[in-house]
């Protein structure tokens, strides 16, 4: 009896420490932050998220941000830098970052989103991640065929589409996914990896040589590249859809993807469940289930589309 009662007294006292662990009055939580944005609003849906979970800045956290910019030569260095500080937690906003936070620390518990995570290898499946890894993925298997689909409705000529996107696995397994709906649709695809930044006008010069009448990008969110390409596209009036809002909103015809605002507001969930004593490798990895699709009519105009009136009435956001 006196055994017995020793045990749940035991589990009691434990599961009360666990329970805890984020109301610690005295602690401030060190929240690490690897980003490629130069200056993003995402952080700042962060910290509301965080709000209203009841953290105060200052008080409860303080915010660790490390910014990449696109130089994948800085990712380790700055993933080293908050564990060297260390951070409690570390938010990983893609997956080159979210592997580089993976290479310096296997205790430090990592939020991340990444475009298929169980491929790649950073976790060991998308139920039970395992290890120090969870967050959500930020793309859907049926992401690049939703797109051509998209891309067919405003532009029905469109036949040879090119497709710039980064080096890496995602880049592999986006193309693999996307070539059964490409073939349906009679569209070949015309892939162009880009390597660097300096590698982005040569791929343009190919682009007009295959002479691809539609562009589908992948190169996500890095600024200089997207100008360029929406820049590009624009003057030689081809139909392009991209994957983030910022790039319709920089003047890209047509952009259809995850909602990135909705992967942050859920960063900051994960973040309290783990500052609450849970274990990340227990916590599921969470897939897509807000998309958004916004259409820039004045390029639409600029290149001489109409786009038809069921795609508007489908937009999220018209810019007019």
């Amino acid at each position: 009896m006196k055994r017995k009662i020793f045990c749940v007294a035991l589990f009691s006292t434990l599961a009360l420490s666990i329970s805890a662990h984020a109301q610690q009055p005295n602690k401030i939580y060190r929240i690490g932050v690897l980003t490629n944005v130069p200056r993003s609003s995402r952080i700042e849906v962060f910290r509301q998220g965080l709000k209203e979970l009841g953290y105060v800045e200052g008080k409860h956290f303080g915010l660790e941000i490390r910014r990449a910019e696109e130089k994948p030569d800085q990712y380790p260095k700055l993933a080293a830098e908050l564990v060297g500080l260390p951070v409690d937690v570390i938010v990983a906003d893609s997956t080159a970052l979210t592997n580089s936070a993976k290479n310096a620390t296997k205790s430090i518990p990592i939020v991340m989103q990444a475009g298929n995570p169980v491929a790649v290898g950073l976790v060991a499946s998308l139920a039970r991640p395992g290890g120090n890894i969870t967050g959500l993925t930020s793309m859907s298997g049926e992401l690049g065929g939703k797109n051509l689909e998209l891309l067919k409705e405003v532009a029905p000529k469109v036949s040879r589409v090119a497709v710039p996107m980064p080096e890496g696995e995602n880049s592999k397994l986006y193309m693999k996914q996307t070539e059964a709906p490409a073939r349906a649709l009679g569209v070949q695809l015309i892939p162009f990896v880009i390597r660097r930044l300096d590698n982005l006008e040569p791929a343009l010069q190919s682009i007009t040589k295959e002479r691809a009448n539609g562009i589908l990008s992948r190169l996500g969110t890095n600024p200089i590249q997207l100008v360029r390409l929406i820049e590009f596209a624009n003057k030689n009036g081809l139909p392009a859809i991209y994957e983030g809002r910022e790039s319709a909103e920089a003047g890209g015809l047509v952009s259809y993807g995850t909602d990135r605002d909705h992967i942050w507001r859920r960063f900051a969930i994960y973040v309290d469940k783990i500052l609450k004593g849970a274990n990340p490798g227990d916590l599921p990895i969470e897939q897509p289930t807000k998309f958004e699709l916004v259409i820039n009519l004045k390029t639409a105009k600029q290149i001489g589309l109409t786009i038809p009136p069921n795609v508007l009435a489908r937009a999220d956001r018209v810019i007019r």
